[in-house]
């Protein structure tokens, strides 16, 4: 007999599994974007949201759903789209048939980004309609035309991007120097377009307590807490401090009038991934930009001391008058402050070594607060009648004292010796990959000179180091200068400021022996 068949026609949708004749509206949402908040594209932003709800109710088959907007969001990564996001966790929870939107590009500038969603709705039967292409998600061709529309528009980003880029350095070769006003404490935008920042006095007052702070002593933490107790709004205005918010006022060199711009770089422009430069890319260091609320010569010393801080082997303590400043002479670890009596009229405060009971006990004593700043004044005041000659002494010997040229000659010398050893060693490695050479002899070559270029990279280091230091002391001593210029009479009672400004640190050898150190690198035993 021959053979019948029968064609069974397909009844329902492929994706969604609903009847061809199906009575039941499709549940539709559009989704809007613009990706800057720039008034013209409001605008656009807008009309995108009136045309899709019209569109869609206008359907008699479409049940609208809502549309999904993303205001002022770049598209290169649906990660930070709100809008975006949302309406895809409501499409796999089942609330949404069909979305709608104007494009690829708006949709995602990411080929990965486009392609993993569109596939995670086709799973259950949702589509997207791209009306510009005319691309139906659920349709055969679909999913090669998606492909290659978001890959066009993925180099459209990078277009974007690298033009951006581009305009960026630009400014920054130009000079240009823009803030982030709201976070930035102590200056206030010009009042046209291209004008320098303004002071803004009550904020710059703020900073100089900062910088003070720091120099006498006070960690990041304690003068986070300093602040909140005084009832001082940070950068953002809010009542809370973060020490990350101190130290970053401490290091950020537009404090001082000039400005180093593009301390990071954008490294992918999909991710937005920012690295800190490195040398990457280039830099540009601009000299008087805008006003100075502190000079050049507190910005050094704060960066010295926080160099001196983390080089320092015990941990710099700011708690209390003397935290960190009293040194054992027995084993080099700083005193620490304790509290006897202190619910009680016998309270006092008394310093001692923070390792006398750890292990091998220290023989240096404890010092009572009071007894030392007792010491402070007389030794202070032994400073001070021999005022004029230590500043002469010092006005004579400056030069020969904190000269650093002895140190360039050697410098240039090393910066040329590891120039020429880097191109030997490139050589060595150029002609190895084009040539037979014998591996022994090679390595025992390559070996030699990579032991050169390190030991040029390692003495250059140990120089670089040396100037450092010389700088910063020479930073010291013109202060301590300038603060005994000022006085010129004996004091009578302890100083806090005088403290803070003119002594380095007490080394306590014995009770017959403490010797303090002042910031000019005199020596005086108490």
């Amino acid at each position: 007999m021959a053979k019948t068949v029968t064609v069974i026609p397909a009844s329902v949708h492929k994706f969604t599994a609903t009847p061809f004749d199906s009575t039941v509206k499709k549940r539709v949402a559009g989704y809007a974007r613009v990706s800057t908040d720039l008034e013209e594209q409001v605008t656009s932003y807008e009309a995108q949201v009136d045309y899709y709800t019209k569109y869609i109710k206008d359907n008699p088959e479409w049940e609208f759903v809502s549309v999904y907007t993303d205001e002022g969001i770049s598209a290169t990564s649906t990660r930070h789209r709100d809008g975006f996001n949302r309406m895809i966790t409501d499409a796999l929870a089942g609330k949404i048939d069909m979305i709608i939107t104007k494009s690829v590009s708006r949709f995602a500038r990411n080929t990965v980004d486009t392609l993993t969603t569109v596939r995670k709705l086709k799973e259950k039967g949702i589509e997207v309609y791209f009306e510009k292409e005319n691309i139906y998600t659920l349709d055969s061709k679909g999913e090669l035309l998606i492909t290659i529309m978001s890959s066009l528009a993925q180099e459209e980003s990078r277009s974007i991007s690298e033009n951006v880029t581009w305009g960026q350095r630009k400014r920054f070769a130009d000079g240009k120097v823009s803030m982030p006003y709201k976070q930035f404490l102590g200056y206030d935008k010009g009042e046209k377009k291209n004008d320098p920042p303004i002071i803004n006095e009550e904020q710059a007052e703020t900073v100089k307590l900062i910088y003070r702070l720091f120099l006498e002593g006070k960690t990041p933490g304690g003068i986070a807490k300093h602040l909140m107790s005084h009832g001082i709004s940070s950068p953002a205005g809010k009542e809370r401090w973060q020490s990350g918010t101190v130290y970053s006022i401490l290091t950020n060199e537009k404090y001082t009038g000039d400005a180093l711009l593009q301390k990071k770089y954008t490294v992918d422009f999909l991710t937005k991934k920012q690295k800190i430069n490195e040398g990457e890319v280039p830099q540009y260091y601009v000299e008087n930009s805008h006003p100075a609320i502190i000079s050049h010569e507190v910005f050094d010393m704060v960066q010295q001391e926080i160099k001196r801080r983390k080089e320092s082997p015990t941990r710099h303590s700011g708690v209390g008058l003397f935290g960190s400043r009293i040194i054992c002479g027995d084993c080099g670890s700083a005193y620490g402050a304790k509290v006897w009596h202190s619910n009680d009229k016998y309270r006092k405060v008394i310093y001692q070594c923070n390792h006398k009971f750890q292990g091998k006990k220290c023989s240096t004593p404890k010092l009572e607060e009071e007894e030392i700043k007792a010491m402070f004044v007389k030794v202070l005041n032994q400073i001070i009648q021999c005022r004029d000659k230590i500043i002469a002494d010092f006005e004579a010997g400056k030069e020969l004292l904190f000269d650093t040229s002895c140190f360039e000659a050697e410098i240039e010398e090393l910066r040329s010796e590891m120039a020429i050893t880097a191109e030997l060693i490139q050589k060595c490695v150029d002609e190895n990959a084009h040539t037979a050479v014998n591996q022994d002899v090679y390595k025992k070559q390559y070996e030699s000179l990579v032991s050169r270029f390190e030991k040029a990279k390692t003495r250059f280091h140990e120089i670089n180091t040396l100037i450092d230091k010389r700088e910063a002391s020479h930073l010291q001593a013109e202060m301590f200068i300038r603060e005994l210029q000022n006085q010129d009479k004996l004091i009578t009672d302890f100083n806090e400021k005088l403290w803070f400004t003119l002594m380095d640190h007490i080394t306590v050898c014995s009770s017959e022996d403490i010797r303090f150190t002042f910031k000019n690198g005199t020596e005086i035993k108490a």
